[in-house]
């Protein structure tokens, strides 16, 4: 599920951690550590760290990607932040495309229902400020690119329902058959593509069937 459960206790720091990150060197890894040496030390300012991985500033292994470093251009960073936002919660923004102007008692009510009630009522508000206090930071006035490819590489558009999304493409997602051309004979193939995020999978599936088949 498009859903991520890291939140913050406090947003008190929030604008204070994100100008930090701009203004410093990028670590090669962002630990504990780094994070101290920023200035933001609590155990509060510290769950800043899960949140940079759910929009996807950060690896798994706290290994800075490329929108942490597209992040770091001040003129950029507030779209760079929609995006995020949109990649992560992409179940919320499914229900509402709007949902960055959702008031918070609605918000926390959408993510009850994504949720499907796993999560206390605390746990739910701290998860709908931490998506408010993030999303005022961000301009969602710009359609990543990224958004659309990383759809159209699935199978799906906009209209694709929720859980079409979570369990998997469309059975009529497949790529154009190739043909091969084999002692007079021509071959049909069809592959069906697996479901990804990552545009470089199929990148390296239709350079692979170059290579083998249509030489």
């Amino acid at each position: 599920m498009a859903l991520p459960t890291a939140y913050l206790t406090s947003t008190k720091n929030l604008d204070g951690i994100l100008s930090a990150i701009q203004t410093a060197q990028a670590p090669s890894r962002f630990t504990l550590s780094f994070l101290e040496n920023l200035g933001y030390k609590s155990s509060s300012d510290r769950l800043i760290i899960n949140v940079l991985k759910a929009v996807g500033f950060l690896n798994g292994d706290g290994v800075p990607t490329d929108r942490y470093y597209r992040f770091l251009d001040q003129t950029e960073a507030p779209v760079v932040l929609a995006e995020g936002l949109k990649d992560a919660y992409a179940d919320l923004f499914q229900l509402n495309r709007n949902a960055n102007e959702l008031g918070r008692s609605e918000l926390k009510n959408k993510l009850k229902t994504l949720t499907q009630g796993q999560h206390s009522d605390s746990v739910l508000s701290k998860m709908a400020g931490t998506f408010t206090e993030l999303a005022k930071r961000g301009d969602f006035s710009v359609t990543p690119a990224t958004n659309s490819s990383d759809a159209s590489a699935n199978g799906f558009d906009e209209e694709t329902p929720v859980s079409d999304r979570v369990h998997g493409a469309p059975q009529t997602a497949a790529a154009p058959p190739a043909e091969l051309s084999l002692g007079g004979l021509v071959y049909s193939i069809q592959i069906h593509l697996p479901e990804s995020r990552d545009q470089a999978v199929y990148d390296a599936l239709f350079r692979s069937l170059k290579t083998h088949l249509l030489q």
